[in-house]
């Protein structure tokens, strides 16, 4: 086949165009990042996990040279602020700091969360993951998670479970289930607040993340009747897990932090991405602050995150149908 140079000439300027593309976005992704990061953390500023959501920040902002601009979204368990990082451009310029209950759980409990698990994001790293605690007063008179079962079968409804998050209103509805116990749960906004209930004697039990009650524990003011998981913590070595004390259904059930980006995010971006908070999460002293709070440091590479959080959204949608939970 003939071609003219008019054709010729054409395809040689399309080649070279397409080259010098190329090499722009090769050269924008090398020079990653060119200017400050959106760090969304959805839940208010002072809280356990903006707590947890801070720590790296310093070393980021570090080693990138740029403001790791960090973004307190709170409202409806998390799914305001993860909605909004789904809706994000993926530039690479917008990080959520993810958790179990925004990506794993509001999915099955609320009608619209503003977003797609699947669809909407792409797992950067695991940032940790431990275990939930179940807490009491001093007052319940149970000291293990056998003897609350049975102080609570012996008075159905009257006892009462807080949490402030999804995952951990879960997390209790598991427990009823297991222990065929009716309990009732008491849904507060935020850690703080159900603490204080707590301690004061309002609520009997309550589910959390390590990080808001282990000082309360270690004064005496807080006793914990078991973790629900299957791995103890350094935090609370002497505690037994709900596995050893009989209720294997807590096997697999893990709570986790991690970071995600918006799913059309170039794969290069994502690549260092991961490098660069695998690397910040490696450091020593940012390991023994995570590790302080009672959680464990996990880095992992983008396919371990994504396939950990496909298979906790699978778990938490059975449980969340077995215990028929609907949104308040």
């Amino acid at each position: 086949m003939k071609i003219s140079i008019k054709t010729n000439t054409y395809i040689k300027f399309a080649v070279v165009a397409a080259s010098m593309t190329a090499a722009a976005v090769s050269f924008a992704q090398d020079a990653y990042p060119q200017r400050p990061i959106r760090w969304i953390v959805p839940a208010p500023p002072g809280g356990g996990t903006d707590a947890v959501s801070r720590i790296m920040a310093p070393r980021l902002t570090e080693m990138w040279k740029q403001q790791i601009v960090v973004d307190n979204r709170g409202g409806v368990q998390g799914s305001i602020a993860t909605a909004m990082a789904a809706k994000s451009a993926p530039d690479g310029y917008t990080i959520l700091f993810g958790f179990s209950g925004p990506l794993a759980v509001n999915p099955h409990i609320f009608r619209e969360v503003g977003y797609d698990v699947d669809r909407d994001f792409a797992a950067l790293t695991r940032y940790t993951q431990q275990p939930m605690v179940m807490t009491a007063h001093p007052s319940v008179p149970a000291n293990s998670f056998k003897e609350l079962a049975a102080i609570a079968k012996a008075n159905p409804g009257k006892f009462t479970f807080a949490s402030s998050a999804s995952l951990q209103h879960l997390g209790g509805e598991l427990f009823k289930l297991a222990a065929g116990v009716n309990m009732t749960h008491v849904p507060y906004k935020g850690a703080g607040p159900a603490v204080i209930d707590v301690l004061g004697g309002n609520v009997n039990t309550m589910i959390s993340n390590p990080t808001s009650v282990v000082p309360h524990i270690r004064t005496g003011k807080l006793k914990a009747l078991g973790i629900l998981g299957g791995t103890r913590i350094d935090a609370l070595k002497d505690v037994p897990t709900a596995v050893e004390q009989g209720f294997k259904e807590f096997a697999d059930v893990i709570e986790w932090y991690g970071m995600v980006a918006p799913k059309a995010t170039p794969r290069p971006i994502i690549n260092q991405l991961n490098a660069g908070l695998v690397k910040v999460l490696m450091m020593p002293e940012v390991q023994e602050r995570i590790r302080a709070l009672g959680m464990t440091p996990s880095p992992s590479t983008p396919e371990e995150f994504d396939k950990q959080i496909r298979a906790d959204l699978a778990l938490w949608g059975k449980v969340v149908k077995a215990a028929g939970v609907k949104s308040d």
